[in-house]
């Protein structure tokens, strides 16, 4: 235990020499995290406020077959522009999100009292557009409606005679549940900052010193191999928990300065434990896995190449979750990554989690932790790791 501190110490000491390596370590990363969430949701929220508050222009071809609902439109806030050339090759050059088309003919059908032709234009592709069109959906929803009740009463018929069915929605989700839909992709950020939070450290203390040739010497000392390469995985486990722990703070902190994002966290002290402990694991499993990759390569420009490829593991049951839904099983709880996402979101939408799954996801986790670090520990028993070329 001794030689396990004494390795953990001076991997400590010699990370605090590297002050380039200690600030990107222990101050960059813990504040791209909040940096990203906050800067990436204040610029939605602002983008979408302005589309739905702010008058929107649009083009109307064919406007002077349809006087009438031109004024509605203007009424409700989408007023009439003049467009010069093509309105088709407008929205695909994205000059413009959407216009509206009245069909030839829409004042013969009007009179009869058949559905008049009015179309809506846009590229369905462009997610900018998205609001602009559901803005105009709604409002030529409403002005049928309107109208198809003045023409059932004209004719002494209760507009109520053609609505049979009154559906309503009852919403039994939280508030802070549908906040946390919102904050869907915040596991991913905090997952990847615990599993990467000690690389700096791992890869100059495997990689790196395979390069110095400096391992060698380490490997002579009468300390054994499973403590070196326990202080070595200590050390960086203690650098990720420091990041880590920076990171939840920085997001607590970051809430309070952007009140109208923040309200759609829990950022209480309860779950800021909470989170640390769902991180904890996947923590252990990060380091201990890199350190076993990382002590087989032979510099550090190789054990960084790893790195593009262990930074998309934590990204897979986000998309997964995205593409194919699936509901909460207990089974989920053991399976790295995807039992993080999970139990992260259960916490951003206060949601309470089982003591079982507690359980189920300790003992998982820890446990493929303990089986890494094991690995990692017999990896450093071949001779050939203190060969550098």
């Amino acid at each position: 235990m001794k030689a396990l501190w004494t390795v953990c110490m001076k991997e400590l000491r010699e990370l605090s020499r590297d002050r380039r390596t200690l600030l990107l370590a222990l101050v960059m990363g813990p504040l791209l995290v909040p940096a990203l969430l906050f800067g990436i949701l204040t610029l939605a929220q602002s983008r979408a406020k302005s589309q739905i508050e702010k008058p929107l222009q649009i083009a109307i071809v064919g406007a002077d077959r349809a006087p009438e609902l031109v004024k509605w439109l203007a009424a409700e806030g989408i007023e009439r522009k003049q467009l010069a050339g093509d309105p088709d090759a407008a929205i695909r050059s994205q000059d413009e999100d959407a216009y509206v088309r009245i069909g030839d003919g829409f004042g013969k059908d009007w009179q009869a009292g058949n559905p008049a032709l009015v179309e809506i234009v846009h590229d369905s592709t462009r997610q900018d557009s998205a609001i602009p069109v559901k803005r105009i959906e709604n409002a030529l929803q409403r002005y049928g409606q309107q109208v198809g009740a003045l023409r059932l009463l004209a004719r002494g018929v209760n507009p109520a005679v053609a609505a049979p069915l009154s559906v309503a929605h009852k919403d039994l989700s939280t508030p802070e549940a549908r906040r946390g839909m919102v904050m869907a992709f915040l596991p991913y950020l905090l997952i990847l900052s615990a599993f990467i939070g000690g690389a700096y450290l791992i890869i100059d203390t495997t990689a790196g010193e395979r390069e110095r040739q400096s391992l060698e010497p380490l490997l002579a000392t009468p300390a054994s191999r499973g403590a070196i390469v326990s202080g070595k995985i200590l050390a960086a486990s203690l650098v990720g928990l420091a990041t880590l722990l920076l990171t939840l703070l920085a997001l607590k902190i970051g809430a309070q300065f952007v009140p109208g994002i923040g309200k759609m966290m829990d950022v209480r002290l309860l779950a800021i434990v909470k989170m640390l402990l769902i991180l904890l694991p996947m923590l252990f499993i990060g380091t201990a896995l890199l350190t076993f990759i990382a002590a087989g390569a032979k510099s550090v420009k190789e054990a960084q190449s790893y790195m593009s490829m262990l930074m998309l593991l934590p990204i897979v049951p986000t998309v997964m979750l995205m593409v194919s839904p699936i509901r909460t099983q207990l089974w989920q709880y053991t399976v790295p990554f995807l039992a993080q996402n999970q139990m992260l979101l259960k916490v951003i939408r206060s949601e309470q989690v089982a003591a079982l799954e507690w359980a189920v996801y300790f003992g998982a986790g820890f446990g493929l932790a303990a089986l890494l670090w094991f690995a990692a520990t017999r990896r450093y028993h071949q001779e050939r790791l203190a060969i550098s070329t």
